[in-house]
């Protein structure tokens, strides 16, 4: 059985930079040699069909699963029968050196924090055991690596030594 590529889980409050922080992230993590995979997790639901669209009207006709393919990506939309976890979404990531997620900060997971005191009045993973950085504008000390919100070149370095060692 192939080995599923190590995961890392960016969170924060909303507002914190989460996003951001994982789009200079990628370019800095490809730029070391890493294949990188990302998964978004949405508590509030989410289409990617839309009426009158082949894939929708399959939808609409019973299809369970309706994988869209073209010469350069794929998507697959597929019912489930519930939030899926972690480690059932890996597998989808075949190929991958490296998967970040963006929220899922209840999963037992390792995790870098994007902490900013304007956006929350405390860290969200303070006692985590599965925190391994913490992203932050605030001279804080969780007993973790700290790096600014601008340093993306060594944040991805540390990612890299940490989960990707060659």
């Amino acid at each position: 059985m192939k080995k599923s590529p190590p995961l890392v889980c960016i969170v924060g409050k909303s507002d914190a930079g989460k996003t951001t922080l994982i789009e200079k992230l990628l370019p800095e993590l490809s730029g070391l040699g890493l294949v990188v995979g990302t998964i978004k997790h949405d508590v509030h639901g989410f289409d990617i069909d839309h009426p009158g669209k082949d894939s929708y009207r399959h939808k609409q006709a019973g299809a369970r699963a309706t994988l869209i393919s073209s010469p350069r990506k794929l998507a697959l939309v597929k019912d489930t029968p519930h939030d899926q976890t972690l480690d059932e979404l890996l597998p989808y990531f075949d190929g991958m050196d490296l998967v970040l997620t963006e929220g899922y900060k209840r999963e037992s997971k390792p995790k870098v924090e994007i902490y900013r005191p304007e956006a929350h009045p405390e860290p969200l993973c303070r006692d985590d055991e599965q925190l391994v950085a913490l992203v932050s504008d605030a001279d804080i000390d969780l007993g973790v690596p700290r790096f600014g919100l601008e340093d993306t070149v060594a944040l991805a370095s540390f990612l890299k030594a940490r989960f990707c060692p060659a």
